[in-house]
């Protein structure tokens, strides 16, 4: 039994299309997805959302689906991972004992609860609901030795298993603090662990399309208008897949904002996000297995930080210092949600002490509590000038150019690397991290290597014979108590400035 015939059937997978004509497009792209006969008008609807002539006979290995906001896709992939899961012998390619996994791959929990219940749904006829065996919250255990198993994005939950069909849902969406690329580390990981179903196993990737980067963007442009007998990219508009979202609701979400609309109802890649930095420019800016550079004799240290009231941001700091030009990061920290922000502050201060840094940079829109916070611990707390956009935009010569030496500490390279150019509609750029992200250590960190590079000057001023440090841009914001410490300090030739 084929798929269609399946949909066909009101007591099989047919028992959860609520309006069969609606499905129309549907049944389209997954005769086309499995090699099937079309119709003229399934035809002309595949050319139109392929860019292809002609409809292969071949089932394909990977279907991307290029679809957009609540056009069915998340549904669709459910119903086609418990076809596979019900209607294919997987037998003949296991060991004793070895279960053959339809795997569903999610954004976040949220996401994997509503594939696990379109999964529960599809199964719930009589004839499908007598070959489940058990139900979990993860799982769902059938005869045939094939479980299907909802996770979320992570290259660690697919290792291990042996996948014969992937479902990767909304993966333009993936971001992963700790990761630069999940959907490129999922997708080989899946691609390793399918290895043993030869050319049975399939890849079913969804999603409404975001910038133009990624593994949907890559296939997008790789095999999108070309004919690829294993990988078959369907690209299609809200309403093209489910003509029940009412075209008033689609015209006024052009009408509010017409980029992101184009996007997520009409399934376009959007033109107007950009990546902020190559993933190759920061590795080479990394310095491999260094975590972290104890305080130097004689460095003069400058700091930012990003404070954070506790609840939902992290409050991060970041300490650089200039060597011979080169901004060079020496200590990030990092407290995640929820914390005592006196307590952060208190933290922070001793870190930046043992450092020689008598004064730090942060966030101008933190308000008052932490200058506070910060003098009451000797301290001097100085609002940026600067807004974050302009500090990341200052930032990126300096990488492009190799100014810099970053530490090896993956949640910063992925937030450096997820960050995003926009530009609106009046041709004015800002930088910012995308959807569902974080920031907080790169804006830290970003603070830190910009007053860096710019404290060449200040590192290198020279003031009867003493290096001023601790931060200070000259000699008149010295006070004359300061001034004798390091008049006391002289007969050490290399002193740092006293803290």
């Amino acid at each position: 039994m084929n798929i269609l015939e399946a949909l066909d059937d009101r007591n099989l997978l047919g028992a959860s299309i609520r309006d069969p004509d609606s499905w129309k497009p549907w049944k389209g792209l997954l005769a086309a997805a499995f090699g099937l006969p079309l119709s003229l008008d399934e035809l002309a609807l595949y050319r139109q959302c392929t860019g292809r002539a002609d409809a292969s006979t071949t089932p394909a290995s990977y279907l991307w689906l290029v679809i957009g906001r609540r056009g069915g896709k998340s549904f669709a992939m459910a119903l086609i991972a418990v076809f596979l899961a019900v209607f294919k012998d997987w037998r003949k390619y296991l060991s004793p004992g070895e279960r053959a996994i339809v795997l569903l791959v999610a954004a976040d929990r949220e996401q994997a609860k509503i594939l696990h219940r379109y999964c529960q749904g599809i199964l719930s006829p009589p004839i499908l609901q007598s070959l489940v065996l058990n139900v979990t919250a993860s799982e769902i255990e059938l005869q045939g030795g094939v479980t299907i198993e909802v996770v979320t994005r992570s290259y660690r939950s697919v290792r291990g298993r042996s996948v014969c069909v992937a479902v990767l849902d909304e993966l333009a969406f993936w971001r992963d603090d700790d990761s630069a690329n999940p959907d490129s580390e999922v997708l080989n990981a899946v691609r390793a662990s399918m290895a043993t179903f030869g050319s049975d196993a399939m890849v079913i990737a969804g999603s409404s399309p975001y910038a133009r980067r990624g593994v949907l963007w890559d296939a997008f442009r790789r095999w999108h208008a070309k004919d690829d007998a294993r990988n078959l990219v369907w690209q299609a508009a809200t309403r093209t897949m489910n003509p029940t979202v009412p075209q008033d609701f689609i015209d006024a979400e052009f009408e509010r904002d017409p980029a992101s609309a184009a996007a997520e109802y009409d399934a376009q890649f959007r033109s107007d996000i950009a990546a902020f930095v190559d993933l190759a420019v920061l590795e080479a800016c990394t310095a491999d297995g260094l975590f972290e550079i104890a305080p130097m004799f004689g460095a003069s240290y400058v700091a930012f930080v990003d404070p954070s009231g506790g609840s939902s941001d992290a409050m991060t700091l970041a300490i650089a210092h200039n060597d011979d030009g080169v901004a060079v990061l020496d200590c990030v920290r990092e407290v995640r949600a929820p914390f005592q922000p006196e307590a952060v502050v208190d933290e922070f201060s001793k870190t930046l002490k043992s450092y020689g840094v008598a004064r730090l940079t942060g966030d101008r829109y933190a308000g008052e509590w932490p200058s506070e916070q910060f003098h009451k611990r000797g301290i001097t707390y100085i609002p940026s000038e600067k807004v974050k956009s302009d500090i990341y935009r200052d930032m990126l010569p300096i990488l492009n150019s190799r100014q810099c030496q970053l530490l090896d500490i993956p949640r910063l390279i992925s937030q450096l690397h997820g960050l995003e150019r926009r530009t609106a509609r009046g041709g004015k750029d800002s930088i910012d991290h995308g959807p569902g992200q974080h920031d907080d250590v790169a804006n830290s960190v970003a603070g830190a290597l910009v007053n860096a590079v710019a404290a060449t000057s200040r590192a290198a001023f020279i003031w009867d014979g003493v290096p001023l440090g601790g931060g200070w841009a000259d000699p008149s914001e010295v006070s004359e108590r300061e001034w004798d410490r390091v008049r006391r300090a002289i007969a050490t030739p290399v002193a740092p400035w006293p803290q």
